[in-house]
């Protein structure tokens, strides 16, 4: 089982505007963005290294986290849902967010199971809409 769900999408957005529309398809489904991580930023100022655009999105869907606290007080470790978006060419977004399914396997919960498949569902839809909205793009 992969624990991630992604598209790649080439030559239609730049960084930004993924950024952009991943934020947007999430608030689609419900969710918001807590958190952001500029990657290539920590990591030339912590350690004057130069990677590609790389951001992680904390992604928290407020109705399904309450459920999944409820089921596991916990859970919380595992909370928000990452989705990272990335340049690694010039021109080439991937965007990958986290099967919870996956990783909720690692706890002994089964009614988690429920909660995971739901958000795995809008995640996955959120992956989906992207890639419509990249045909739709004309570059």
């Amino acid at each position: 089982m992969s624990y991630y769900i992604a598209t790649t999408i080439k030559d239609k957005w730049s960084f930004d505007e993924a950024i952009e529309k991943t934020t947007q398809a999430l608030k689609e489904e419900g969710f918001g963005v807590l958190t952001e991580i500029d990657v290539k930023a920590t990591l030339k100022k912590k350690l004057d290294v130069d990677y590609y655009n790389y951001k992680i999105l904390g992604a928290c869907n407020p109705p399904f986290a309450h459920k999944a606290l409820q089921a596991e007080d916990k859970i919380g470790v595992m909370l928000p849902c990452n989705v990272i978006v990335q340049e690694k060419t010039p021109g080439t977004i991937e965007i990958s967010a986290v099967d919870p399914l996956a990783s909720m396997q690692a706890i002994d919960n089964p009614a988690l199971a429920d909660i995971a498949q739901q958000v795995k569902e809008k995640l996955q839809r959120v992956i989906q809409s992207l890639e419509q909205a990249a045909v739709h793009t004309v570059s």
